[in-house]
């Protein structure tokens, strides 16, 4: 019997070895056969190499033989050694390093020690069990009543940062260990997976239903302004984008539901007992209303004074002012690992992606789009040149650069089609800039927060990312196009 036992534990072991080596191996291969093969027309050695190199990365961060962390500052690294970027070893370090200068990156960490905040004084818990005691009966009511919070805030907060990561996920991040479902863990599939992926999900929608929901659409406006003399009035795009939102927002919950069940569907004493926990809580401590009070002071500044002050720099305030009142220790701060590696790895692919800018490879992507659009119907233009910009941004890391890098040049292609209006072409780009947060777990600063949260394994992550940016893309195509017509934009 020993034998057996020692026979089947050698079996398991030498099939694990097998698997962790094919996950080293899988980005090593893609990554040299790349680089071996010849550049395409148009593009340098330097760039094609510099491509291949961030392709590896990528396929590293999916099959993960280390943490992804490492392996963005490994492609970092590789990259400034060997002068893909920079021409200097100072123009080298100075792109190396500009992600962690990144606004963004920051505010990703400020929403982790909001995050701490809410778990330490309990503040968290307790507007979780609020929520559960509201509509926890069905885990799909759940899910809804995240997307209505999400909903809420969306109108009044351009930083999808600061509102799904900074205000939702603390608070919805304490809800599946109420159900026994844990992060790095079996149980997270419990209810844990279900509900933080809708998170992620209805962020992505709700950013493109607002000009003011993504500080991206702001910008986008800007360069229409300048490119075709068009001014889009906050109306006209809510009330354009409107049916392909709201059947977005209403579908994303249950079809989550169906296609990434939660184990736990029902649970009609849930509320009962959230409220009895409740109870046991108490009235609020001090902690919690003081951590209440400086959550409102970050909202309101995202909300109220973007135009004077950065969403970044009234997070990082807020998080002083948390260590100032002890809601949170500095300690606890240099303390909280998960914080500091999403950091790392959320500024290593920041600045992996704007290299391939920087190396004119995206100019050339989108160049050689260009003479592909002759012969083409009306309606197949449409799809390849709003699809092509939607999917490029598995390319990009921040919303923002894609927006910069590749807006005004897709603009410029779309409207020397003929066939429908300048504005109409603004709009069927421009609405695409947030439901693209989708594509992948590194799509935006709120989306790499779930992802680093444990509570979805890396496969189901890039496999959903995967579904549901096909989803919302076919969903958006089929509803807009018509719509807009309709309108006569």
């Amino acid at each position: 019997m020993g034998r057996a036992v020692e026979a089947q534990h050698t079996t398991h072991k030498s099939a694990f070895d097998k698997r962790a080596i094919i996950r080293a191996i899988a980005p090593l291969a893609v990554g040299l056969a790349l680089a071996i093969a010849p550049a395409p027309s148009g593009l340098t050695e330097n760039a094609w190499r510099y491509f291949a190199l961030f392709a590896a990365v990528i396929v590293g961060v999916i099959t993960e033989p280390i943490p992804p962390a490492a392996i963005g500052l490994i492609g970092i690294a590789t990259a400034a050694v060997l002068r893909l970027v920079g021409a200097t070893p100072a123009a080298s370090v100075h792109w190396a390093l500009s992600g962690f200068a990144n606004s963004t990156v920051w505010l990703v960490f400020a929403a982790y020690m909001f995050a701490l905040g809410y778990q330490k004084t309990g503040l968290g818990k307790r507007i979780a069990l609020l929520l559960i005691r509201a509509m926890g009966r069905r885990t799909l009511g759940l899910g809804y009543a995240i997307a209505l919070a999400d909903l809420a805030l969306a109108p009044f907060t351009p930083s999808t940062t600061g509102r799904s990561a900074g205000t939702i996920f603390p608070i919805i991040s304490n809800i599946p260990e109420l159900y026994g479902s844990r992060p790095h863990d079996p149980s997270a599939r419990k209810i844990g997976g279900y509900l933080l992926y809708t998170a992620v999900s209805v962020t992505a929608i709700t950013s493109s239903m607002f000009i003011t929901s993504l500080a991206p659409n702001v910008l986008a406006i800007s360069m229409i302004n300048k490119a075709i003399d068009v001014t889009i009035s906050w109306t006209q795009w809510f009330i354009g984008f409107a049916p392909a939102g709201l059947v977005l927002f209403a579908l994303t919950p249950y079809l989550l539901y169906k296609i990434y069940p939660p184990e736990i569907k029902e649970a009609p004493e849930a509320p009962l007992w959230a409220a009895d926990e409740l109870r046991k809580m108490g009235p609020m401590k001090k902690s919690e209303l003081t951590l209440l009070a400086l959550v409102c002071i970050a909202l309101s500044l995202w909300i109220g004074a973007s135009k004077y002050v950065d969403a970044t720099i009234a997070a990082m305030l807020v998080v002083t002012l948390m260590v100032i009142v002890r809601v949170v220790s500095w300690d606890d701060i240099i303390g909280c690992a998960q914080a500091w590696n999403v950091l790392v790895w959320f500024a290593t692919l920041v600045t992996l992606a704007a290299g391939l800018a920087d190396v004119k490879f995206i100019a050339w992507l989108a160049g050689a789009i260009t003479p592909r659009l002759s012969g083409l119907s009306l309606y197949s233009a449409i799809l390849l040149v709003v699809g092509v910009f939607f999917f490029l941004h598995y390319f990009f890391a921040s919303i923002t650069a894609h927006t910069a890098t590749l807006f005004p040049a897709f603009l410029a292609i779309a409207i020397s089609i003929p066939g429908i209006s300048p504005t109409r072409w603004a709009l069927l780009l421009a609405y695409t800039l947030g439901i693209m947060g989708v594509v992948t777990p590194y799509g935006g600063g709120h989306v790499v927060v779930y992802y680093g949260s444990g509570f979805i394994k890396t496969r189901d992550f890039w496999i959903l990312c995967s579904v549901m940016g096909t989803v919302f893309f076919i969903t958006y195509i089929l509803i807009i196009v018509p719509w807009l017509a309709f309108l006569g934009i």
